[in-house]
């Protein structure tokens, strides 16, 4: 008899395991799907932000254009036009970042320090391991005084 009950056993425990393998994997791709997700959004933030400064240094760039063109012209000091030198570079970068390509160059330059250049990535001391962060832990909760009045140890 009890060689069925064993039997039994080792069978439901080798479906639960199962079962809890496809649990942790079905919540591991939802974790990515999430993480991604998250990503895309926050790409998409810093895209609508930089357009948005793009246009805001449009119209900085367009008055600051036209004021130092009309004041070189008046004053006969072409020298007042040297500014818009930068400011139509920075202007260029402005556009590029916001409607140009800059997000493709900057995805490719990641892209192959990934590749390439995979020690600078590095983070200083290696990955945390659950030793040290309990170690930290523990170091901290040493230094943790308790305030009078208060319910909870700060």
């Amino acid at each position: 008899m009890g060689g069925i009950f064993g039997k039994a056993m080792d069978e439901n425990f080798k479906k639960n395991q199962e079962f809890m393998l496809k649990t942790q994997q079905l919540q591991l791709e939802r974790q990515l799907a999430m993480q991604n997700e998250m990503r895309e959004r926050q790409m998409a933030v810093m895209i609508a932000r930089a357009r948005d400064m793009f246009w805001f240094y449009t119209a900085f760039d367009s008055l600051a254009t036209v004021g130092l063109t009309l004041g070189a012209m008046r004053s006969k000091k072409y020298g007042l036009l040297a500014p818009l030198v930068p400011l139509s570079f920075v202007f260029a970068y402005q556009w590029d970042l916001a409607y140009g390509s800059k997000m493709d160059r900057i995805r490719a330059m990641a892209d192959r320090i990934i590749d390439e250049e995979h020690q600078l990535l590095d983070l200083p001391h290696g990955l945390p391991t659950f030793s040290s962060i309990e170690a930290a832990r523990l170091e901290q909760k040493k230094n943790v005084s308790y305030k009078p009045g208060h319910d909870i140890f700060l």
